[in-house]
């Protein structure tokens, strides 16, 4: 019991721990450059993945983009070019964003070997109703110019997994 007591005023504090918000950067295509050739040829096609197509919408662009064979590991996606650009064409489609115009708040693009991983803010609200910001991570393997494979944090719908 004595334990649980010293601990009590240690959760009590966490639940209502402040956090600094994250943050993305003013200019987000800065972000998607290096000065290694095929780290920036990486870089500079995940700009337009993130950009063109899943912020504007125009999924007609994906085969520049995407290898047919492009494996997803989002749990409600289906792999291949084609099942993609299906799954996303109900996306509505809008002018591609200037550079400082994007509503995807980028915070930073990491590249090494084949991967590329972007670090996005992620807004939620808390049981509350309270808004609050955390981070979304996307990751990327590149074959020649083009994104094969994508990795998330996504998880099936709630529903979905109650029931298996």
């Amino acid at each position: 019991m004595g334990k649980l007591l010293l601990i009590l005023p240690l959760l009590v504090g966490v639940a209502h721990a402040q956090h600094a918000p994250v943050v993305g950067a003013a200019h987000p295509e800065a972000l998607f450059s290096s000065p290694d050739p095929k780290l920036h040829r990486n870089k500079q096609t995940t700009l337009r993945i993130v950009r063109d197509l899943l912020e504007a919408g125009h999924w007609e662009d994906a085969p520049k983009y995407l290898t047919q064979r492009y494996i997803q590991h989002h749990p409600g996606v289906p792999s291949g070019l084609k099942p993609v650009m299906d799954f996303f064409s109900g996306m509505p489609k809008r002018p591609i964003p200037g550079p400082t115009e994007w509503k995807t708040k980028v915070v930073a693009v990491v590249a090494e070997g084949d991967l590329v991983v972007v670090t996005t803010v992620r807004e939620l609200r808390d049981s509350a109703g309270k808004p609050y910001t955390t981070a979304w991570f996307d990751m990327w393997r590149f074959v020649d110019g083009k994104a094969d494979e994508h990795w998330d944090g996504a998880e099936m719908p709630t529903a979905a997994r109650a029931g298996s």
